[in-house]
């Protein structure tokens, strides 16, 4: 994977700004940035109004995007994994996680493969009801949808998993499909351990067989 660009946006008063600038520069030197665009928006408003952006530092990279400061480590971080679908999935969480559910309802609006990143934080364990539930308006937007329906295979893998929350949610999500192909992947789970597993996993079943 390509180094990521970065824009950034500053400010001529910004006490932060100067470091976050030092950072990527250092990070362009070391190739772990391609390239870096520095926008001052005392001069240049216009940019930041045509991003929606009201204060800085304020960061693209790749296709996240990240508000306030960050250290050297963080940047570098972020810079590695940027545009892949383990960073967009951080960057999900993350934007979930700060409640910040219509940008990343927008993000994936606007580039519906992104959608493929919400499914690890269906697997995650350890993600906040918040954020699962973030996670689930995310894929529900797309009930239906040849979008969603792509990733069926995965989402079967998912409905295997050894928790059963991460199962019940799998066999939801596979109702929404609404392809038939879904159906041995729910029919497996009418024998669940779990009861609510069973009865969704048969509720979902019974929403793809109608309409396929």
């Amino acid at each position: 994977m390509s180094a990521p660009d970065a824009l950034l946006l500053i400010s001529t008063h910004c006490p932060h700004c100067p470091a976050m600038l030092s950072s990527l520069a250092d990070l362009v030197k070391q190739g772990v940035i391609g390239r870096l665009e520095a926008v001052n928006l005392e001069q240049r408003p216009e940019v930041g109004q045509a991003l929606g952006v009201r204060s800085v530092p304020w960061l693209r990279l790749g296709k996240i995007e990240l508000a306030g400061v960050h250290s050297k480590a963080e940047l570098a971080g972020w810079a590695a994994k940027a545009d892949s679908e383990a960073g967009m999935a951080d960057w999900f969480h993350l934007l979930l996680k700060e409640g910040q559910l219509p940008r990343a309802q927008a993000m994936i609006e606007a580039d519906a493969e992104l959608l493929a990143a919400v499914l690890p934080i269906v697997g995650n364990v350890d993600a906040s009801l918040n954020v699962r539930l973030g996670a689930g308006v995310l894929l529900e937007n797309f009930a239906g949808t040849g979008t969603l329906r792509a990733l069926l295979p995965r989402l079967g893998e998912l409905s295997q998993h050894d928790d059963a929350r991460v199962r019940a949610d799998a066999c939801h999500y596979l109702g929404l499909t609404g392809d038939a192909a879904a159906k041995p992947w729910l029919e497996a789970r009418l024998t669940d351990d779990d009861a609510d597993v069973r009865e969704i996993a048969a509720e979902s079943l019974e929403s793809v067989s109608s309409a396929s």
